[in-house]
């Protein structure tokens, strides 16, 4: 395809076209438009769709080929994230503190990513929150947010979306606890958008978009773990 969809904000349907019209350059961007209704996100991320966008852009929505996932049995710990996580350094918080994570997520950092999550987005996936849809999952050291991050549940799909650290391995600790979780709860996969170097050293692998396709197919209706969350892992599972 060489012509982007436009999404009519007006468009009550709240649909996209097919994930096989994505580009291939940039990989995966699908169409533009729309609006953050709850309505419109909850359908974009039933059929493998993400907005990712930036201040002045149009909202632009996204399914990537191959996608990142990760499968809560395949969950790697290595040893010095298992010594940090013995230490017990921070205390593992779900849903105490959503916006905060958000904007720890958006805040400015020296690799230039986080501003992505305009304050349109944040207002969006904090509805979302409240709806018991989206979830969040915060790392502290003492009384202070060391990390986090936060990302939305459908079925027993969990679709990550940013993390954030202010200590070192603040946002590693909190993924392994949601992670462990999870995998409790009996969801089925993770989803990771884009592979990373660093995502993949906690066990992410990619598969492809007509995989992950199934994968929704298969789980995103099945009920899922009721909100608000908490944890309910012991150190030992971890």
């Amino acid at each position: 395809m060489s012509t982007l969809f436009w999404i009519n904000p007006a468009n009550g349907a709240h649909s996209f076209p097919p994930v096989e019209y994505a580009f291939r350059e940039p990989n995966g961007l699908l169409a533009a438009g729309g609006d953050l209704a709850p309505a419109r996100l909850i359908n974009a991320y039933r059929c493998g769709i993400f907005p990712w966008y930036s201040d002045g852009q149009p909202i632009l929505w996204w399914s990537p080929d191959p996608r990142a996932v990760l499968f809560p049995s395949r969950l790697k710990v290595s040893r010095s994230l298992r010594k940090t996580l013995k230490k017990g350094e921070f205390k593992v918080t779900l849903d105490t503190a959503f916006r905060q994570v958000m904007q720890g997520c958006a805040a400015p950092r020296t690799d230039g990513a986080g501003t992505w999550i305009t304050s349109e987005m944040l207002d969006a996936y904090c509805r979302l929150h409240e709806m018991g849809i989206a979830h969040s999952v915060e790392a502290w050291r003492g009384d202070e947010l060391a990390g986090g991050l936060y990302g939305i549940a459908i079925g027993r799909v969990f679709f990550g979306e940013s993390m954030f650290s202010r200590v070192t391995d603040a946002s590693k600790v909190a993924f392994v606890h949601l992670v462990r979780q999870l995998e409790r709860w009996g969801y089925a996969v993770i989803d990771c958008q884009v592979g990373s170097g660093h995502l993949q050293s906690l066990g992410a692998e990619d598969i492809s978009r007509a995989g992950f396709k199934k994968l929704l197919e298969q789980w995103r209706d099945i009920p899922g773990h009721p909100a608000p969350w908490r944890i309910e892992c012991e150190p030992c599972d971890i």
